[in-house]
């Protein structure tokens, strides 16, 4: 319950700590959705806990009760915020993970049966869970087949799923392998085995050598939104690599879209 100290007009637990400026150009919907995202960023607001309520907006502000809606809408647009029903608006839980590009694919976590998602969700003390795991051969998008260096007519195994972490669902990948190298193996099962699809492509003798990745950002599509749950507003990342052998092969193309507030992605570049 937020109680207020009426000598200083505000929130006592500090939530709230400025009134709006009705000499602004700035719209007053847009001025509470201000205070309160400065709430959050600040900290004086942590991830799942309770907005105050439009009573509770509508008393300090002295503002009609569509104009609070119209604020925590802004709000939840942006991500920053998630409607419970029946319960009120809470600050949307985020879990961001390190994606280290130098080090997720590293060949010591096949060796110790960790696929990159397991490694990375254990990195940060998460609890990871593959779901939606569907294999099947088929004809890929000319974008894939130019990657993997085959023919527009030629199939390949195709393999998606859809990756959880600590229950909540943040990325969708669907990876594409010649069928000469996962024809017969485990790579054509839903579980593969320790280490992933990639020790299973080592252990059909292609040692790999290197990954390219390129990311871009976009909205999501209704169905991405939906399997990511993800609120209005917020993007995802389309992050599409190509595996190549030793003798230089493309061996795999994994094309993923990762909610854009649960991962970080960090590169360590040379500089010679």
């Amino acid at each position: 319950m937020y109680r207020r100290v009426k000598e200083f007009g505000v929130l006592n637990e500090g939530i709230l700590v400025n009134q709006i400026d009705p000499t602004s150009d700035r719209a007053v919907f847009r001025q509470i959705a201000d205070q309160l995202r400065q709430a959050i960023e600040s900290g004086r607001l942590r991830e799942g806990e309770k907005l105050p309520s439009e009573a509770e907006l509508i008393e300090h502000y002295s503002v009609a009760r569509m104009t609070v809606r119209q604020a925590i809408q802004e709000l939840r647009n942006e991500g920053l915020a998630v409607a419970e029903h029946g319960r009120g608006v809470f600050v949307r839980r985020r879990p961001p993970v390190k994606r280290l590009a130098s080090d997720r694919f590293a060949r010591r976590h096949r060796k110790d049966g960790k696929a990159a998602f397991l490694a990375e969700s254990e990195a940060v003390g998460a609890r990871s869970e593959v779901d939606m795991i569907s294999v099947s051969e088929v004809r890929p998008s000319k974008e894939i087949s130019d990657r993997l260096g085959t023919g527009s007519d030629q199939t390949v195994v195709s393999r998606s799923r859809r990756y959880l972490r600590d229950g909540h669902p943040v990325e969708l990948a669907t990876s594409y392998i010649p069928v000469d190298i996962a024809r017969g193996t485990k790579i054509m099962e839903p579980n593969p085995g320790p280490g992933g699809i990639y020790a299973r492509i080592e252990d059909q003798g292609h040692t790999l050598e290197r990954f390219v990745e390129d990311v871009s950002t976009r909205l999501p599509t209704r169905e991405e939104a939906k399997l990511l749950n993800l609120t209005s507003g917020t993007p995802v990342f389309r992050l599409i690599r190509t595996a190549y052998d030793l003798q230089g092969a493309a061996v795999e193309v994994c094309d993923t879209i990762m909610s854009g507030d649960a991962f970080l992605l960090s590169y360590e570049l040379p500089a010679h």
